[in-house]
């Protein structure tokens, strides 16, 4: 049978009804004794259904971080190409565009999955991007392709909210951190591997093609990566239960625990809603305590983190030029610097287990401020690269410890919506950043830059502290008292 990696509907209503065969669903009266399907799902042990999500959802974000820090990876090559400077409206546009697309699919696409389900988002949010950035590799203007990136953003906004909304869904509670920070580390090799492309790109031409043209096609193989895994990728049982789709969350959960060789007790009733929630419900129930601190939160956290995380991502290069190093040089040491970003996540599995997630947070956040003024003020290339690398591997254990804990402190209904619409405000924040920076590096230099920087860090520890919740080893019916 041929496939659309368009045509991702009807996944689960297959898996029901072929799962159905070998295991009836489970119909238990409400005085059983039996665990909840959502209980079931966080004391399941992990399988081979859950590792192989596990991986597509990693492999999906690696493409996504990949168009992150692509621009700013490239753009020494784009400045030659069109005859910008680092100065201009135009260069500023290009680091921003992406940003910009970022804010409007987080805002308008991150609920998307809380109404068509966790495995159509996140497979169409995938497609949507890829097809963008092979499009921008063909781009005649820098204005081509500045509206290029603004759409590359518009999908890749959306993919991280879906993301965090399924892992957080299918992982049982002891190991949600652990396999939830292999996703994301697995995305976070994109970000070395962008910036030594582009040291060994950028450079060159094959024929006529430009090196940074072959970049940003390398961006679009996302798309390639769906036709490979869309009718294998399960869909959250949670989340179909929260749909009122009884008989198919229980044929997904049968397909979950037969993968990790288990069999499913008699469960009993869910104590949720059994009808789909409209955003009049989702955005009441965001209204209620405890959701609306939680809520909160997220708001002031996602306005202002991203001066640290994207900052430095963005504007590493710049800053390494700011500072009088060669251009190339500046290239390579931002590309040495972004190895810290596997290593951060590598180092971030661990810590999500022993380090109680919300103080991760915070510690991890406040590290991100004081390794970027060493890097700021570093005077030789060693502690630039030194101070490079602990910065970037503080932001991602920072970036790991916070999409694990964002998803765990909404119910399933509203997951989705509540982290897209608080998310799209780091993007738009990203979008700014190159407007609201770059002058103060231009003006003030690097030290002022990232005094700023880590002020606004401080803050965004002291909001988490005061209103955010303790999660790690929690059930997720405790956590979300609906």
């Amino acid at each position: 049978m041929t496939s659309n990696p368009l045509n991702l509907g009807g996944e689960a209503a297959a898996h029901a009804a072929s799962a159905s065969s070998s295991l009836s669903a489970p119909t238990a009266p409400a005085s059983a004794q039996g665990p909840t399907l959502s209980r079931f799902m966080d004391d399941m042990p992990v399988g081979a259904l859950h590792r192989f999500v596990v991986w597509v959802v990693g492999i999906g974000l690696f493409f996504d971080m990949y168009e992150i820090f692509l621009v700013s990876s490239i753009g020494t090559a784009l400045q030659n190409e069109y005859g910008i400077d680092r100065h201009s409206t135009d260069f500023k546009l290009l680091l921003a565009s992406a940003f910009i697309g970022m804010f409007f699919g987080s805002c308008c696409l991150g609920s998307l999955a809380d109404r068509i389900g966790r495995r159509r988002a996140f497979l169409f949010t995938l497609v949507l991007y890829s097809g963008f950035s092979l499009v921008g590799a063909f781009s005649t203007s820098s204005d081509m392709l500045v509206v290029c990136r603004f759409l590359t953003g518009v999908g890749a906004g959306a993919i991280y909210p879906v993301a965090d909304s399924f892992l957080s869904e299918i992982l049982p509670k002891e190991r949600r951190g652990r396999l939830a920070a292999w996703a994301y580390t697995t995305s976070f090799v994109a970000v070395p591997a962008v910036g030594f492309l582009a040291v060994w790109l950028n450079p060159i031409h094959l024929g006529t093609v430009a090196g940074w043209r072959l970049i940003l096609a390398i961006g679009s193989l996302g798309a390639v990566f769906v036709l490979f895994v869309q009718h294998r990728l399960p869909e959250s049982p949670r989340w179909l239960l929260a749909q009122g789709r009884v008989e198919e969350a229980h044929a997904m959960l049968r397909r979950f625990a037969q993968s990790a060789g288990v069999a499913v007790p008699e469960l009993s009733p869910d104590p949720q809603r059994q009808a789909p929630p409209g955003l009049g419900e989702r955005i009441a129930l965001l209204r209620r305590a405890p959701y609306n601190r939680r809520y909160l939160m997220l708001v002031v956290f996602h306005l202002f983190q991203a001066f640290g995380y994207y900052g430095f991502g963005t504007l590493a290069a710049t800053v390494v030029r700011s500072r009088g190093i060669d251009v190339t040089d500046g290239t390579f040491f931002a590309a040495m610097s972004f190895l810290g970003y596997p290593v951060g996540s590598l180092l971030s599995i661990p810590l999500l287990n022993w380090i109680e997630r919300r103080t991760l947070v915070i510690v991890s956040i406040l590290s991100i401020a004081v390794f970027g003024l060493g890097f700021a003020y570093s005077n030789s290339a060693t502690l630039v690269i030194v101070c490079g690398v602990l910065t970037t591997c503080a932001s991602n254990v920072f970036s790991n410890a916070y999409h694990v804990y964002q998803a765990e402190i909404f119910p399933a209904q509203v997951r989705s919506t509540a982290i897209g619409s608080t998310y799209s405000l780091s993007r738009f924040m990203s979008g700014a950043l190159p407007f609201i920076l770059l002058p103060v590096l231009n003006e003030y230099g690097a030290g002022a830059m990232f005094g700023l920087v880590s002020v606004v860090l401080a803050g965004v520890a002291s909001v988490v502290l005061a209103l955010g919740p303790r999660t790690t080893r929690r059930n997720q019916d405790e956590i979300n008292p609906v």
